[in-house]
């Protein structure tokens, strides 16, 4: 099986709609014997997290969920040894267009490969705030909330800048949500 995640335009939905989305988009997978493990909505995408088998072409499924929504863009998920420079760049990008589980994925093999210590757990911290946006976007607040104060344990000593993100900024912007419990998505 072939995994991608397929990101439509959203101007209508939000992760309040994200079960319903699932099942809409389940009923139109059937026929092209994909899997739809899950849906996440944000402001700006409706995203499907889908499996196809080998051999078969993603247009045909991009086709049929798009009778949900227009297509904006897919991306198919492979394991790839990235610099961790770039990586972190490239998890910066996707947290910043809301693509909170590519962020997640995009620094999971940087987190594992680095030694432990305070650089490991400010890795941690960011991927766990991308986890808790997740669970946002399927409208599953406590999880979010619960997920979100593991990451602040996480990020306790971050500070100053780590590859062009502002540590003080970000760090602030969680304690912000715990503080107030109303939950607001943020850019890096």
């Amino acid at each position: 099986m072939q995994r991608y995640f397929v990101h439509l335009k959203n101007s209508a939905y939000t992760p309040k709609d994200a079960a319903v989305l699932l099942a809409r988009a389940r009923e139109l997978a059937d026929d092209e014997k994909a899997i739809v493990r899950d849906s996440r909505v944000s402001k700006k995408y409706i995203e499907f997290d889908t499996s196809i088998p080998d051999g078969v072409d993603i247009s045909g499924l991009v086709g049929r969920l798009e009778k949900i929504s227009p297509l904006a863009s897919y991306e198919h998920i492979v394991e790839r040894h990235v610099e961790k420079g770039e990586a972190i760049k490239r998890a910066i990008e996707l947290f910043n267009d809301e693509k909170y589980w590519g962020t997640h994925e995009a620094l999971e093999a940087v987190w594992k490969e680095t030694p432990s210590g305070q650089e490991r757990d400010l890795l941690n911290g960011v991927i766990l705030v991308a986890a808790a946006f997740v669970h946002d976007e399927k409208d599953e607040r406590e999880i979010c909330m619960s997920i979100l104060r593991r990451a602040r344990k996480k990020l306790e000593g971050a500070t100053g800048k780590y590859h062009g993100i502002d540590m003080d900024r970000f760090v602030e912007r969680v304690q912000e949500i715990l503080n107030t419990g109303i939950i607001e998505r943020f850019t890096i």
